[in-house]
């Protein structure tokens, strides 16, 4: 091999990188040696810079004991750190450095915490995150008020029938393990929370080779990576793979379709909901575009469902939806029935529920159209870099950057063999859940215990 052979290898290498991440142009990787993820995202069209820390964490990896403390642990990261006093002190200066729509949020399979600010201050914000993720004090006092908070803003979730039939649906559709797909955890979870739960917490999941630091805005890749080496290249990165360590268990199949009716006296208009079990992004990633596809179709004016239960002047509306996850996602449909039509709706649901692996439920042109639509929502999502970062954030944890990144070359793959066949596997003559939310008198008056329950 010659000397220019390899330079040519060498000059090359980067570009081969960039084309197995398959990230756009404007997007660069980098790994920190230890183990920490950073991405930027490099948009010069306004003077700002987003800065997000994400970690796969969240409620699925949350046993009974621990359910919905990820979220209180995130909130304890604003309450104060080695740089600043108290949750006032830290807003106090978050604030003078020009700081917009600083939050946290914790979901089923990650938490993150990010903020927006004027691309003059980026250093002085990555130096904030660092001091916010890595050196937070977790006072007691505060702890103890944070419970407080939490479980006054679970209540405030409670008292929304809608929350409750969805917190009925997670018992149904996953049993013992509900609490993993529930962030907001229990009362009972909260109120026995200890500072010694939320060291665990940390121990576990809060390290760099399990983390990614997003940056997006006007800023330089090469010199956010420059100042991302001197501020967190001395963070210290676990010895061990949480998931390896502490394996997450498996949710149970489901076993047999489950009905079950939620009765609220403040639920003005009925809402039918049904789960499935569907695919992740583990076991079956192609059937995750086929889920996206098919959903898309369903939920426009000319689908069959909509036909069927809407035009018909059965229902008022319905949506059909799959969210992506590593350990499998739901599939889930919402209908809303007229509240003189409940019979007539729920009957015939179970009958398209049925047809929906028929070949002429959907047509060519839905399919081409579906899969075009979807192309181009991707492409309007990296308009904003503002909220690209969390579309970047979520399929980093539920999938893989590759996996966003590929996402339209795969969707053009997408066949009607495909869907058929995500269908049968997912969907059609499968166990499902159903919950019916209405009306005390209302369900009585239409007698719902009749007819709201499986074929025989």
């Amino acid at each position: 091999m010659t000397k220019n052979f390899y330079l040519f290898i060498i000059l090359l290498f980067p570009l081969f990188l960039r084309a197995q991440n398959k990230l756009s142009d404007n997007i660069f990787l980098h790994k920190l040696p230890n183990g920490l993820d950073v991405l930027v995202v490099e948009d010069n069209s306004v003077p700002l810079a987003t800065i997000m820390m994400t970690f796969k964490s969240g409620a699925f990896t949350e046993p009974a004991k621990f359910a919905g403390l990820t979220s209180i642990y995130q909130a304890m990261l604003y309450k104060g750190n080695k740089d600043y006093t108290d949750q006032q002190d830290l807003d106090y200066h978050a604030g003078g450095l020009g700081f917009q729509n600083m939050n946290y949020l914790t979901t089923e399979e990650y938490s993150k915490i990010y903020f927006t600010l004027p691309k003059s201050n980026l250093g002085s914000g990555l130096n904030f995150m660092n001091s916010m993720v890595r050196f937070a004090k977790f006072n007691p006092a505060e702890f103890e008020k944070e419970k407080e908070q939490s479980d006054g803003q679970l209540k405030q979730r409670e008292a929304s029938p809608f929350f409750l039939l969805n917190e009925a649906m997670l018992h149904h559709l996953w049993g013992d393990q509900y609490n993993r797909k529930l962030p907001v955890g229990n009362h009972q979870s909260i109120y026995s929370a200890t500072t010694a739960l939320m060291d665990s917490i940390r121990d576990k999941y809060y390290y760099p080779n399990n983390a990614i630091l997003i940056v997006g805005g006007d800023v330089a890749h090469e010199a956010v990576f420059n100042a991302v080496e001197k501020i967190y290249g001395d963070w210290k990165a676990s010895s061990f793979d949480p998931f390896k360590k502490w394996p997450l268990p498996e949710f149970a199949p489901l076993a047999k379709t489950d009905y079950f009716i939620v009765e609220s006296p403040i639920a003005t208009v009925p809402s039918i909901l049904v789960n499935w079990q569907g695919p992740d992004t583990r076991n079956d990633i192609s059937a995750t575009y086929c889920a996206d596809v098919f959903s898309y179709i369903v939920n426009q004016k000319s689908s069959k469902l909509k036909n069927a239960l809407v035009q018909s002047g059965l229902a008022q509306s319905t949506s059909l939806g799959y969210l992506t996850l590593k350990y499998v996602g739901p599939i889930s449909l919402i209908v809303n029935p007229y509240p003189s039509k409940v019979k007539e709706c729920v009957d015939e649901l179970k009958k398209q529920l049925v047809l929906m692996c028929d070949d002429d439920y959907i047509t060519d042109e839905q399919i081409e159209t579906a899969k075009r639509m979807l192309e181009i929502k991707k492409i309007r999502e990296e308009e904003i870099t503002t909220d690209y970062v969390h579309s970047l954030s979520f399929w980093w944890a539920s999938a893989s950057l590759n996996y966003f990144a590929g996402y339209n070359e795969n969707l053009k793959k997408v066949s009607r063999a495909d869907l058929k066949n995500y269908i049968n596997k997912y969907i059609r003559n499968k166990p499902y859940c159903a919950g019916l939310l209405i009306n005390p008198e209302l369900k009585d008056q239409v007698n719902a215990a009749a007819f709201f329950k499986p074929n025989n």
